[in-house]
């Protein structure tokens, strides 16, 4: 049986650890240029966003309602879009009675008696004859007027619809910065108000209202 010498044996072990001391830096080297080190990723906080009033309003131009998702007031969408079609729809059958009318109207008007499209619009029984042409003809003539301004009226409040949309987009964007803390309150409470204008009390006091506002 061979023995080592027991300083020769302390050489050994502590060149064992050095090398391994060693071999452990250079795989963490290695480690840390191979593998980079992205930067976290953080998720956006809804619940301190904060819409920018100037893209609410450009979204509203661009399309109407897409102001209100952008401010996250989804319930706001089926008025905007309810309202557009209701318009809409207005519009069209506006547009068709007065084009019947308007029909109706000038063939009653002309001698010709191929074109009688009027009498569509005439009751059961009813016919035109030379004692009530005239009286008809009136009639005729105010229906389409009405149609037409209808008409027309419905293509303003479709506008007006769309203006709403993009003012209503732009002002909640702008309040939502607004202070809704419970510090701000409005205080409305009965008082007696003294003008001093009598030594009577009952005569110089009055029973009023006093507001305070909390902020």
């Amino acid at each position: 049986m061979l023995l080592m010498p027991s300083p020769l044996l302390a050489q050994v072990a502590e060149g064992a650890i050095k090398a391994e001391e060693i071999l452990t830096k250079k795989d963490s080297i290695q480690l840390t240029k191979g593998d980079s080190v992205l930067p976290a990723r953080h998720g956006r906080d809804w619940a301190t966003w904060r819409p920018n009033a100037k893209r609410a309003l450009w979204l509203s131009l661009v399309l109407p309602g897409a102001g209100q998702i952008y401010n996250r007031k989804y319930w706001k969408l089926p008025i905007v879009y309810g309202g557009f079609v209701g318009c809409i729809y207005a519009m069209r059958w506006n547009n068709m009675m007065y084009k019947d009318y308007s029909q109706a109207y000038m063939d009653i008007m002309d001698d010709d008696a191929g074109t009688q499209s009027y009498n569509q619009f005439l009751h059961l029984g009813n016919t035109i004859d030379d004692s009530n042409k005239a009286r008809y003809q009136e009639i005729f003539k105010k229906r389409k007027d009405r149609y037409r301004r209808w008409r027309d009226l419905s293509l303003f409040a479709m506008i007006g619809v769309y203006a709403l949309s993009v003012i209503d987009a732009y002002v909640d964007a702008s309040l939502s910065e607004f202070d809704i803390s419970r510090d701000l309150s409005l205080r409305v409470e009965p008082t007696v108000i003294n003008h001093g204008e009598s030594r009577n009390p009952m005569k110089s006091s009055a029973v009023g209202l006093q507001c305070s506002l909390n902020f």
